[in-house]
């Protein structure tokens, strides 16, 4: 619209199905007679054993405080590769109510805020059972757009200069091309997840692993919201992921495909190309293709798992924390024994408040003000002023607690 007007009033009219046959997104997932099923069947292994080995190196108070941190990576490196640059720092500020007087970077930090929010919903099992249904990608996609700030919701149209806005929690209503990809019509859109789900819930470990990708594809194809759509997928991949491996929320794939983004959005692409002769599967999509990406994203998983595995070596960690704790204190940002109190934290995963004082050998009163210090700057916490004390990972500390993480600011 040359006048920059939102119009929602064509989004109101009744969606259009053409009656395209569900048989155009298949095959919906990689047959056990191809060639190489057996390869990514050992991916998946492979895959589930390093997730496995993960999430048992770490006490339980540990890795859930270390999975708030990578909420805010997760949060950060899925919205990267859609454009949006938000460090994890103004997202910690952000999840403080701390916004920027900036109104592009509030938006942003909202926008972050609102990602956050849905995965700690996934975290807490709100899907669970039922990651792939029709219902369920209408509430990822309501939870995420009724947080968003109203400009987020404007999509542009490239081609004729048409705003549009976006309602969360609701089908698109207009046809759309993605590259050279036409997406289904829009009255379609249920018929098709219908299928997608019947082809993707309730599977095994393995050929669900195998599965993640597959689905985070055909979703991408079928392109069932106006706008929205990249995030609303990994979402889904990651609870998928949860989901199979009991990842604890300790790693993410969202960072290994950003920091691959270019072949990420290659692979999605090539999947979307038809068949490639007898040879290339009984469908009408490409199953090469689809190994191919599925190869691609268990890999970039298994990439990401050993990077955290690396970061996450106990006796590693421990030093990189105790090192900057004894730097803070030389320098007078901490109190004396501030140290021993973090060293019992990681060891124990939980400190109770009675033994606080033997710990550091002071009395109440000093062991509440290196307690106190260490509230203050983040990297304790407390549910209240009476639970145990456990470790938090502030995204301030991330170069120097996890570093690699994310890029330094």
């Amino acid at each position: 619209m040359s006048d920059g007007k939102v119009d929602i009033d064509p989004d109101i009219l009744a969606a259009t199905d053409r009656q395209e046959n569900i048989g155009l997104m298949e095959p919906m997932r990689v047959s056990e007679s191809n060639p190489q099923f057996a390869e990514l069947n050992d991916l998946a292994v492979e895959l589930a054993a390093a997730s496995a080995g993960l999430s048992r190196s770490l006490p339980t108070e540990i890795a859930i405080a270390l999975a708030d941190l990578v909420r805010s990576m997760n949060c950060y490196y899925s919205n990267l590769i859609e454009g949006h640059d938000t460090h994890p720092i103004d997202i910690e500020r952000a999840l403080k109510d701390d916004f920027s007087a900036d109104p592009i970077k509030r938006d942003l930090q909202l926008e972050a805020k609102a990602h956050i929010e849905v995965q700690k919903w996934i975290d807490q099992g709100g899907i669970d059972g039922r990651v792939t249904t029709p219902e369920t990608l209408l509430e990822i996609h309501l939870r995420f757009g009724e947080l968003l700030p109203d400009t987020l919701l404007n999509v542009n149209n490239p081609d004729t200069g048409e705003v549009i806005q976006m309602v969360p929690g609701q089908w698109r209503n207009r046809d759309v091309q993605v590259g050279h990809h036409v997406a289904v019509s829009a009255g379609a859109i249920p018929r098709f997840l219908t299928r997608f789900d019947t082809a993707f819930r309730n599977l095994g470990r393995s050929s669900g692993l195998l599965a993640v990708a597959a689905a985070h594809h055909r979703m991408l194809w079928i392109h069932p919201f106006l706008d929205g759509n990249g995030r609303v997928a990994r979402l889904m991949s990651y609870a998928m992921l949860k989901e199979h491996l009991d990842t604890g929320g300790i790693w993410s794939v969202a960072r290994g495909l950003a920091r691959n983004e270019a072949e990420y959005k290659r692979h999605l692409m090539a999947c979307d190309g038809p068949r490639r002769g007898d040879l290339d599967g009984r469908g009408t999509l490409s199953e090469g293709a689809l190994v191919s990406f599925i190869r691609f994203f268990l890999t970039v998983c298994i990439d990401q798992v050993q990077f955290m595995d690396e970061l996450i070596q106990p006796d590693r960690l421990r030093h990189r924390i105790l090192l900057w704790a004894e730097e803070e204190i030389r320098m007078g940002n901490l109190p004396a024994k501030s140290a021993q109190v973090l060293e019992a934290v990681l060891y124990r995963g939980a400190l109770p408040r009675g033994e606080l004082a033997n710990l550091v050998g002071s009395g109440d009163r000093q062991a509440r003000r290196i307690a106190a210090s260490l509230l203050e700057i983040g990297v304790l916490t407390a549910e209240n002023n009476r639970a145990p004390f456990k470790l938090a990972f502030p995204a301030v500390l991330a170069p120097r607690w996890m570093p690699g993480l994310f890029p330094e600011k």
